[in-house]
C-alpha cells in the first residue's frame, strides 16, 4: 500500500487563507505518519480531504496507484478502504461490542462474520467484553473497541484523529501504547493526527509538523526534534527558547557565553539558537546574567524560569533536591552537549 498526496489546497468560504496550502508528502505500506501541529493549522482537513469526506480545491490523491480524485473522479468515502477512529470513539449505544465490531462487515457469512470479530476482540485484549454496551466501558476499554470497529473491514489506510483526547493523563499514556502495538502487530498503514507533541514523537514513525495549512518538517522523530529544521518547528516540537547571538571566528558570542560547535555562517551574522531546558543549566552566583523568576515543583525535577539580563526568558531543568527562590541571580551557561540548532535572524 502506498499512499501519495501531490499539491493538496483546500480553502472554505469565508475564511481569510487556505485551510490547507499545496500540501505534498507519501506514506508507506505499515508505516505510522504522526499529524502534529497547533489547533487550526490543517491537520484535520488533510484527513477528511484523505478519507473523502471534503472536496479538495487542487490536487491529487492515489491509494494503492488508484487515484481518489481528479478532474473527472471522485471516489466516494465508502469506496475508499479507508478507516477512521474519531476523538469520540462513536460507537453505537445500543449496539453490544461484539455487533459495534460486526458493523462494518458485509457480503460475508455469518460464520465469517464471527470469526472476524473474533480476531479482532482477540487483537484488542477484550474478548472477555463481547456482550457489554458501550456504556459498561471504561474509557480504554471504548478506545480499543472503536480501533477494532476500523480494522474489522481490513481497511488499506486507518486514520485516527485524535483518538486519545478523552481520556485522562494516566489512561492516556496506557492507552497509547497498547494502541500503537495493536497497529504494529495488524501490520496497519496508519495516519494519526495529534496536537501533543509527545504523543506524536511516540506514535509516529515519521511526523509532518504542520502550521498555517503546510507542512512546515516531515521526517523521523529524531530527526524533528534534534535537527528542526525552521524555527517554529523548533519551538512547537521542543519547547524551545531562543538566545541571540552574533557568529565569530571561534563560534557563536551569546550572554550564555561562547557556542563552539561548527557551523556555516559567516562572521558577523546575527543568529538565534534554539535551546531546551536541557541544554543549559546554572549556577547561583551574585555576578551572574540573569535571576530566577519562577520555580515549578515537577516531581522528579525542578522546572526553572531564568530571566537574562537582556530580558530574555529561558528555562531550566534541575533536580528536584536542588531548590532554589525567585529572585536569586544566577549565572546561566550551556550545557548540552551536542550540537544546538543555529537560525539566522
Amino acid at each position: 500500500m502506498k499512499l501519495e498526496i501531490e499539491h493538496l489546497s483546500k480553502h472554505y468560504s469565508g475564511n481569510q487563507f487556505p485551510a490547507i496550502d499545496d500540501i505534498s508528502f507519501s506514506l508507506a505500506d505499515q508505516e505510522i505518519l504522526s499529524f502534529v501541529g497547533p489547533s487550526g493549522c490543517g491537520k484535520t482537513t488533510t484527513l477528511r480531504l484523505i478519507a473523502g469526506l471534503e472536496y479538495p480545491d487542487r490536487g491529487l490523491i492515489r491509494l494503492n496507484n488508484q487515484f481518489m480524485n481528479s478532474e473527472s473522479t471522485f471516489i466516494s468515502p465508502e469506496k475508499r478502504k479507508i478507516g477512521m477512529v474519531f476523538q469520540d470513539h462513536a460507537l453505537f449505544p445500543h449496539l453490544t461490542v461484539f455487533d459495534n465490531i460486526a458493523f462494518g462487515l458485509r457480503k460475508i457469512s455469518s460464520a465469517e462474520k464471527r470469526k472476524r470479530v473474533e480476531e479482532m476482540l482477540n487483537l484488542v485484549g477484550v474478548q472477555p467484553l463481547a456482550r457489554r454496551y458501550p456504556h459498561a466501558l471504561s474509557g480504554g476499554e471504548r478506545q480499543r473497541v472503536a480501533l477494532a470497529r476500523a480494522l474489522a473491514p481490513a481497511p488499506v489506510l486507518l486514520l485516527m484523529d485524535e483518538p486519545f483526547s478523552s481520556l485522562d493523563a494516566h489512561l492516556r499514556l496506557e492507552v497509547r501504547e497498547q494502541v500503537r502495538n495493536i497497529l504494529k502487530s495488524s501490520r496497519s498503514t496508519v495516519i494519526f493526527v495529534t496536537h501533543d507533541q509527545e504523543e506524536a514523537l511516540f506514535m509516529g514513525d515519521r511526523l509532518a509538523v504542520f502550521n498555517n495549512g503546510r507542512i512546515e518538517q516531515i521526517g523521523h522523530p529524531e530527526s524533528i526534534f534534534h535537527n528542526s529544521g525552521t524555527r517554529f518547528v523548533a519551538a512547537f516540537m521542543g519547547d524551545s527558547d531562543f538566545v541571540r547571538g552574533e557568529i565569530t571566528s571561534s563560534g557563536v558570542s551569546t550572554e550564555l557565553g561562547l557556542l563552539e560547535q561548527e557551523h556555516h555562517l559567516s562572521s558577523g551574522k546575527q543568529v538565534e539558537i534554539a535551546v531546551r531546558a536541557d541544554d543549559i543549566d546554572f549556577q547561583l552566583h551574585e555576578s551572574g546574567n540573569g535571576k530566577i523568576i519562577n520555580r515549578f515543583f515537577r516531581g522528579a525535577f525542578n522546572f526553572y524560569r531564568i530571566q537574562l539580563d537582556s530580558g530574555a526568558i529561558v528555562h531550566v531543568f534541575k533536580l528536584h533536591t536542588e531548590n532554589y527562590e525567585p529572585g536569586k541571580r544566577v549565572h546561566t551557561y550551556f550545557n548540552a552537549g551536542h550540537p544546538l540548532k543555529i537560525f539566522e535572524r
